[in-house]
């Protein structure tokens, strides 16, 4: 019956469903993609002289944290009789070269036979016309035409003879080339990082200790306890919105909602007898999709308005951006992508799920059925609940203590941020983990710190296809960072999208739609602000957009996407979240479940901002309220 129904599907979900599956598996497809970036790294490389090789600098971002990397090209140095210099230890001292960009007498940027700006590799600290690098015949040697290179332009304010103010783009004199990974030294990049990139994949330790706690609860039976609770308070009718409207709640706790939402909601959507996916699907379109949007003011404001801030201050050194400047219209947006998670859910996504076959994802009504047959709850796990609901109640006095108190572990900031937010998974670990172990205890199945170990011991055997698509994830992410590749597209993209000349609402809607195209690419929030905000926040202040409707604008673009890039580090936890209650399920499987949230969200959020501009109504607190 499965294969008849199958049969029967056709459409462009399942289209791309069908695709997407027939890839190998998500840790080899990480991999080849790896590989692949590694072949376009090299093919984008500059073609540099024998012995001259691609280095990098640190240096801060905006935030003052140094984590930002500056391409530039270094060559062994030589003493005056032309022998390479060693150091100590005998390795080749090298001589860092920096980029130039030649300007004529006017200041105009000179350009070579191809109209790009000429790129001269000069030796720093040396002047004259010997600083340069040169072909056999003495010319400097022209890099931009020796690979893809990309020059970082600003936004220059002039006035006309009429009086207006008009802008251009003028190249800063950086130029970042691609570096390439089939190098000696990327080789050893990739060997001497394997370790770093696979411990260091974001979602790794968060999803581990996170889990830890979590599957506690799990096996101790609170989990099951609370969904009997759940399924009595919250009508069926009601089930998706609540599960979406909880998931974009969740970006208060920042990334923690990825990892605790989505196997809840599964649970609660099979005890229900629907699909466990559609819980998946809409608990992860809220959390994901509606990551910018929220009823209260989190970690993600101040961040976002320094970088705005730093932005406009390129054009009017006394411009402020307030932290509240988008709340009103996320207060709204909440609402609205609530019901738009809620109307995508019920017309796509579960019609779509509801003829599958349980090992498909479908509904189990097998397992509905004994789930409501299981549905009461004995006397001891009542006492269960009510006990672990104090322990939770005491562990947030505490932790709200520790945060309020001055002198407190919790209290202050931590750089921009609230102390809390910094330690907000361990805070998890503990608001799950000792729960869990107090209604063990009441139920009996916690009798020794014996029974404690073997349910952490059980959880985490679980985690096993995890820890193997990061080790593969983490490889690929580190790489595609390495070679500039992603900073390179931003930059290109901006510059091209300068050049089209738009009326500003169209301006705005095509911003959105770049940066949902280049969030396919550069999976980071921050790192991609960090590059558009210095360039297109004072871009558009000279066509009069505002700071504040420019950052709405990259943060609708920067969400929709989210659910459906592989630069998404999260994509793969979900993927095996489904694939408890779908085997056979793929990458496929998972972006054609998800890929209608992104366009009726980017349809919706879209209108919604456009509507709310033509009104002239503030964007939110601080927000000057005009275009």
């Amino acid at each position: 019956m499965a294969d008849a129904t199958s049969k029967k599907r056709g459409g462009i979900l399942d289209a791309i469903e069908w695709v997407g599956n027939k890839l190998p598996d998500p840790a080899f497809l990480f991999l080849i993609g790896a590989v692949l970036v590694m072949v376009a790294s090299h093919f984008a490389a500059p073609s540099l002289p024998d012995g001259y090789r691609v280095g990098w600098t640190e240096v801060g971002n905006a935030l003052g944290k140094v984590d930002e990397h500056v391409s530039h090209v270094e060559r062994p140095k030589r003493d005056a009789a032309g022998q390479v210099v060693k150091d100590e230890d005998g390795k080749t001292v090298y001589e860092r070269l920096k980029f130039e960009v030649p300007t004529g007498p006017d200041d105009e940027v000179l350009t070579g036979p191809n109209g790009s700006p000429m790129a001269y590799l000069a030796i720093e600290g040396a002047e004259g016309p010997d600083r340069f690098v040169t072909d056999e015949a003495g010319a400097p040697i022209d890099f931009a035409k020796r690979g893809w290179a990309v020059f970082s332009k600003e936004p220059v304010k002039e006035t006309d003879e009429a009086g207006e103010e008009t802008m251009r783009l003028v190249p800063t004199g950086r130029v970042t080339f691609a570096t390439s990974l089939l190098t000696s030294e990327g080789l050893y990049f990739c060997l001497s990082s394997m370790e770093s990139n696979f411990l260091g994949f974001a979602p790794l330790g968060v999803v581990l200790l996170g889990m830890l706690g979590i599957g506690v609860t799990e096996k101790t039976g609170l989990i099951a306890a609370l969904l009997k609770l759940f399924t009595k308070v919250v009508p069926q009718n009601f089930l998706t919105p609540a599960m979406v409207f909880i998931g974009i709640m969740s970006s208060l706790a920042t990334d923690a909602g990825y990892v605790v939402l989505p196997p809840l909601a599964a649970a609660i959507y099979l005890a229900a007898g629907r699909s466990p996916l559609v819980g998946i699907a809409a608990v992860f379109a809220g959390v994901s999709a509606g990551f910018n949007a929220n009823l209260l003011i989190t970690s993600l404001e101040p961040l976002m308005a320094e970088l705005t801030q730093e932005g406009a201050q390129l054009v009017d050194p006394t411009r402020q951006v307030a932290a509240t400047a988008n709340w009103w219209f996320l207060i709204a947006s909440t609402f609205v992508i609530t019901g738009a998670g809620w109307l995508t859910t019920a017309l796509f996504i579960e019609r779509r799920l509801e003829k599958k076959s349980p090992d498909e994802g479908g509904p189990d009504h097998s397992a509905a059925a004994l789930a409501k047959a299981e549905n009461e709850l004995t006397a001891a796990e009542l006492k269960g609940v009510m006990w672990s609901g104090m322990t939770l109640l005491v562990f947030v006095v505490v932790a709200l203590a520790m945060s309020l108190i001055p002198g407190g572990p919790l209290h202050g900031l931590d750089g921009i941020f609230p102390r809390w937010v910094a330690v907000v998974v361990p805070l998890m670990f503990f608001g799950f983990l000792l729960p869990g172990l107090v209604f063990g205890m009441c139920v009996g199945n916690v009798r020794s710190t014996k029974d404690a170990a073997k349910h952490m011991i059980d959880s985490m055997a679980g985690m096993a296809p995890i820890i193997v698509l990061a080790f593969f994830a983490g490889q690929f992410v580190a790489y595609f960072g390495e070679t500039n590749l992603g900073e390179m597209l931003a930059f290109s993209g901006g510059a091209w999208l300068f050049e089209q000349q738009l009326s500003p609402m169209v301006l705005i809607v095509a911003f959105i739609l770049l940066t949902m195209v280049f969030n396919m690419f550069v999976g980071s929030m921050s790192a991609k602000y960090t590059l558009f905000a210095p360039i297109f926040v004072p871009m558009f202040m000279l066509i009069g957009i505002r700071p504040e409707l420019t950052q709405i604008a990259y943060r609708i673009g920067d969400s929709v996407t989210n659910i459906i890039t592989p630069l998404n580090a999260y994509l793969v936890i979900i993927l095996v979240f489904m694939q408890k209650y779908a085997p056979k399920s793929g990458m496929g499987t998972l972006i054609a479940m998800m890929f209608p949230y992104t366009i009726v969200f980017a349809i919706i959020w879209t209108i919604l901002l456009l509507i709310w501009v033509s009104l002239g109504i503030p964007l939110g607190m601080g927000d000057p309220g005009t275009v």
